[in-house]
């Protein structure tokens, strides 16, 4: 063995980031995006001031397989799977290590699907978070001790919010403005739902994500196609309110032709 081939110069010059950062210059504007590997699959990469991050877009971001399943919560969601043909589904639990493993598995998946979000990959951020939200319910279901239980559910208006927000905008790619509006909708009520908890980041987040749904849906609204029926049926209502009874009259006989017998 050489041991000139593995002398500190010859290792500084290996590990210099500084050429490929050089390739990829910092634009705080422009931080994401899409590569291919040499294997043809496709990564996400994130360029920070002083580095770069590379997440996997299929199964857990660091590309890890934990007791070769995609990921923690596949693993523990196969466990309990296999526990309900023999009745021991009651008896399955996640203790605290597992808890944590999963946590920390989850915060993976969080860092990856707002990088999703940010170039508008709307189906991966839908994957993710829906993913995500698996996990929450696992964890609330089945943790062994109730601080492990309650721990995630801060977030789930977030996560319910950013779910429903990426689903709604695939129903808008497709000019589907009715899904979209219904998506969004029953977010607002899944989260108006949620048992309330006595921690002041739930409260928060209940309030963001409520508004930030309620102002999407303003939005949505705004531009949706209206139909012929739809349009007359607000003439009728401006000319109701501005006392023009004839014009009222006629429009109400166009909107009786129209509606379905």
């Amino acid at each position: 063995m050489h041991l000139a081939a593995r002398s500190p110069s010859a290792m500084r010059q290996r590990l210099d980031l500084r050429t490929l950062l050089s390739d990829w210059p910092y634009d705080p504007e422009n931080t994401v995006r899409l590569v291919r590997a040499a294997d043809g699959r496709e990564l996400l990469q994130v360029r920070l001031p002083l580095g770069v991050e590379q997440y996997e877009l299929d199964g857990r971001p660091d590309g890890e397989r934990p007791h070769e399943c995609e990921s923690f919560l596949d693993y523990h969601l196969q466990r309990l799977e296999e526990a309900k043909p023999a009745r021991k589904q009651k008896a399955f639990s996640l203790s605290p290590s597992e808890c944590a493993d999963l946590f920390a598995e989850g915060v993976l998946y969080y860092h990856r699907y707002l990088h999703l979000f940010e170039i508008k990959d709307w189906a991966r951020t839908a994957r993710d978070t829906a993913r995500n939200l698996r996990l929450f319910d696992l964890v609330r279901q089945h943790a062994a001790h109730q601080d492990d239980q309650c721990y995630l559910e801060r977030w789930r208006p977030y996560l319910l919010r950013m779910n429903a927000v990426a689903l709604a905008m695939l129903a808008l790619d497709r000019e589907d403005h009715l899904s979209a509006l219904q998506i969004l909708q029953s977010a607002i009520h899944s989260i108006e739902s949620l048992d309330r908890l006595e921690e002041e980041a739930f409260a928060i987040e209940c309030r963001r994500s409520l508004g930030a749904l309620r102002q999407l849906m303003g939005r949505v609204e705004s531009t949706r196609p209206i139909s012929s029926l739809e349009r007359l049926e607000r003439q009728l209502k401006q000319a109701i309110a501005a006392q023009q009874f004839e014009r009222a009259a006629l429009l109400r006989d166009r909107i009786k032709a129209l509606r379905p017998s």
